[in-house]
């Protein structure tokens, strides 16, 4: 008896909140994984979009390698580098052409374009994706740590800017010892972590 005096309940809130736009924290999904509001959306990510209400403007949307992205109404737009905020605020402003007040929801379904690479001499060397903002020693320790023959102080990080590569040195035992911390840079995507 008390158990489908419960059900009854839920069924009543449910029913209650259906005519209702969806809150902003009911939307987080996937995206709270990537801090959503923070996170910066790079090529080969999945993004989940969604209008309120719009079953044909609901979907899954691949980022492409250019940065963009295409999407009903919206047409193309440049996505990458962009936090998943700003995406959904341009959505918005540019489906505001052709429907009143539109309630759009931008949630990362998964993760494919913020990775890094370490290679050389660490227990688990490959390629490594993240949500958030990692450091060296971050990803040193996603590799499982250096192997005994690393040599510590020749570590380097290979960036691709601009169509140039530059080598950024590392030296562990320093930041290992608190000294120079600021050899401990934060990684972009597609940075390589060479362990000699």
């Amino acid at each position: 008896m008390l158990l489908m005096g419960l059900a009854a309940c839920g069924l009543a809130r449910a029913q209650d909140s259906a005519g209702a736009p969806p809150s902003p924290a009911a939307n987080s999904g996937a995206a709270a994984n990537a801090d959503s509001a923070q996170y910066e959306v790079q090529p080969g990510d999945l993004l989940t979009i969604t209008v309120w209400k719009e079953q044909d403007l609901t979907g899954d949307v691949l980022v492409r390698p250019d940065g963009g992205l295409s999407f009903p109404l919206v047409g193309d737009l440049t996505a990458s580098g962009k936090t998943v905020s700003a995406l959904r605020e341009e959505v918005v402003e540019r489906l505001q052409r052709y429907l009143p007040n539109p309630v759009v929801t931008v949630a990362v379904k998964q993760i494919g374009g913020n990775e890094i690479y370490v290679v050389g001499q660490v227990q688990h060397p490959g390629e490594y994706s993240f949500a958030r903002a990692i450091d060296v020693m971050q990803a040193l320790s996603l590799a499982g740590g250096t192997t005994p023959y690393a040599a510590l102080n020749g570590i380097v990080i290979l960036r691709r800017e601009n169509g140039r590569q530059e080598a950024i040195r590392f030296r562990y035992s320093d930041v290992a010892h608190g000294k120079d911390l600021s050899q401990n840079i934060l990684l972009q995507s597609g940075d390589t972590v060479v362990v000699p």
